[in-house]
């Protein structure tokens, strides 16, 4: 438990560095934009599919503004509820920046056995991801349902589901480049994973904050990842096989 709080740390005191605060801009900037995109194209429909629903009951000339403010609050709506999704799919695209960063700084001698993903290694895993939280998610709608009435029962539902993904998408984002980028075994604990996760969770759940936090996850999870390796290695050579 103590590894997590120390990466978490080591992640934060890292956001100062210029190959991280250029990762931190990019991401951001790209994350907003995807919103603001987004937010339009649901202005536009509600505004042709409800515009006349509205006209009955509306001034004239009030049917627009009328649709920009509903659309305005879904929007805040749907930022709350995607956000995670979107700002870890924009990462994934700046993944190799922030990994090289953190090995550059902490990890010298492992970062040559790092290997860049081709873009469409990038674009599968987001997609990969995204696919996962979705489906998930609504598995697990069920049950936050049924806990709906106890007030913490849904929000811890979705906290835990959303930390044991998220955890594997941050290790991942380091693993990968050291195993080929095919398929393997994390060597981050699923204890750890899902403490990141849920920590990096409760982070996007604070306003402001939350614009930080898949970064902060990502160097998190690459310090957990060679962490993890050194660990392993470690094991292999006291192994008798060995």
């Amino acid at each position: 438990m103590s590894e997590v709080f120390r990466a978490i740390a080591l992640a934060i005191a890292q956001l100062t560095d210029g190959a991280v605060l250029k990762v931190l801009f990019k991401s951001v900037a790209l994350t907003l934009l995807a919103f603001i995109a987004l937010s339009w194209g649901l202005w536009l429909a509600i505004d042709v599919a409800l515009g006349q629903m509205l006209v009955p009951f509306l001034p004239d000339d009030y049917e627009g503004p009328a649709a920009a403010v509903l659309a305005f609050f879904l929007s805040v709506v749907l930022f709350w509820l995607t956000f995670r999704m979107v700002a870890l799919a924009v990462l994934q695209f700046f993944a190799d920046e922030i990994v090289t960063a953190v090995e550059t700084k902490h990890y010298p001698g492992a970062a040559n056995s790092a290997r860049s993903l081709p873009l469409h290694r990038e674009i599968a895993n987001s997609a990969k991801g995204i696919a996962r939280t979705l489906f998930w998610n609504v598995l697990a709608l069920p049950v936050a349902a049924v806990l709906f009435f106890t007030a913490i029962g849904a929000p811890l539902v979705f906290l835990l589901v959303n930390a044991v993904l998220l955890g594997r998408e941050l290790t991942d984002m380091a693993w990968l480049r050291h195993c080929g980028g095919e398929p393997a075994e994390n060597p981050v604990s699923g204890l750890r994973r899902v403490l990141l996760g849920g920590l990096v969770t409760a982070i996007m759940l604070v306003p402001i904050a939350n614009l930080l936090a898949s970064v902060i996850g990502a160097a998190a999870g690459t310090h957990l990842t060679h962490r993890a390796m050194a660990e392993r290695a470690h094991l292999e050579s006291d192994s008798p096989d060995a």
